[in-house]
């Protein structure tokens, strides 16, 4: 009984777990891996900046990467549309848009 306790042996040692269990656990162990937002400074975000409007006035491409609290993603386009007042920015990417918010924008480079 005491091996039981120990660790994760009541889990283990246990031969049925219900499928509610089981998915609460996953869901448990994927929110521990949760990141929480950067700081970042005015000087990157300036870079940041300049980056999209270069690439909006160039129609250059531009490759961004966009925060996400599990993985960063790198994102590469041309920005076609430069919303100041909501502070997005409209990226072409091959045959589709996507919207993205510029305090989401971790880092950018042409």
């Amino acid at each position: 009984m005491a091996k039981k306790l120990e660790g994760n042996g009541f889990w283990e040692s246990s031969r049925y777990v219900l499928p509610e269990h089981r998915d609460a656990m996953q869901e448990r162990e994927q929110e521990q891996l949760r990141r929480g937002r950067p700081v970042i400074d005015e000087q990157q975000l300036q870079e940041i900046e300049v980056a999209l409007i270069d690439s909006y006035n160039q129609r250059c491409e531009v490759k961004l990467v966009v925060f996400n609290p599990f993985e960063d993603e790198e994102v590469t386009g041309i920005v076609t549309v430069v919303n100041t007042y909501t502070r997005e920015v409209k990226l072409f990417q091959g045959n589709n848009f996507r919207w993205i918010k510029v305090e989401e924008i971790i880092k950018a480079s042409l």
